[in-house]
């Protein structure tokens, strides 16, 4: 039985990492703002009221579980807001940067003195964030920011080899979310493949940039 800690757990993949998680006998810590009644039915250990864009925040988080061990860390808290280029909100983008490049970072780095050798960090970015990919241009706020994680999770995983522990860098697919108004495949097939592609995380493949899902190499 190994611990989890998830981040951005109160619907969606998040929502869903915990229940699978859960069924496979697994411990789990939710890392939430405000946690929802079905994350509350569930029975996890919910760790509440973290804003992960807020260093006071994530290190009273840090605090909180002083003395635990964290076997897999998956920072999965994001946010998407539609930039184009003729409504671009400046603020906007600053807001997609703090939530989905630089705080995933942050807890990271508050919680890396509890994730012991052979731990796994995983970081849920997505294919919008693929440079090479990208042929429909827009949503400018959301692609900048998971490609900046991408770099993030590159430079992760060569600095932890050391320690001995992998950084995934993941994408799971369209997802039937408030995110994408509910396009896409289900978050239970989605986690299912992803929580595959955790488990196959090794020294040998971090780094890398994966479809979580279909279990490809993504290109950057």
């Amino acid at each position: 039985m190994a611990n989890y800690l998830i981040t951005g757990t109160n619907r969606g993949i998040g929502l869903e990492y915990c229940k699978q998680l859960q069924a496979k006998g697994e411990t789990v810590i939710a890392v939430c703002r405000q946690p929802s009644a079905e994350l509350k039915n569930l029975g996890v250990k919910i760790e509440s009221g973290i804003d992960v864009t807020s260093d006071e925040s994530v290190s009273e988080l840090a605090q909180r579980l002083a003395g635990s061990s964290i076997d897999v860390l998956i920072n999965n808290a994001g946010i998407i807001e539609a930039n184009s280029l003729d409504h671009l909100d400046f603020e906007s983008l600053e807001r997609q940067f703090q939530v989905n490049a630089i705080a995933p970072l942050r807890v990271t780095k508050a919680l890396l003195p509890l994730i012991p050798k052979g731990g796994k960090i995983i970081l849920m970015t997505s294919r919008m964030g693929s440079i090479e990919d990208n042929t429909s241009g827009g949503f400018y706020g959301y692609r900048m920011s998971k490609t900046a994680l991408s770099m993030a999770g590159k430079s992760l995983a060569e600095d932890l080899k050391p320690r001995q522990i992998p950084v995934g860098i993941l994408h799971p697919g369209m997802v039937q979310t408030r995110m994408t108004d509910f396009s896409g495949i289900t978050t239970t097939e989605s986690v299912q493949g992803l929580l595959k592609r955790i488990e196959e995380l090794n020294l040998d493949n971090s780094g890398t940039f994966w479809h979580g899902v279909k279990g490809e190499i993504l290109p950057w």
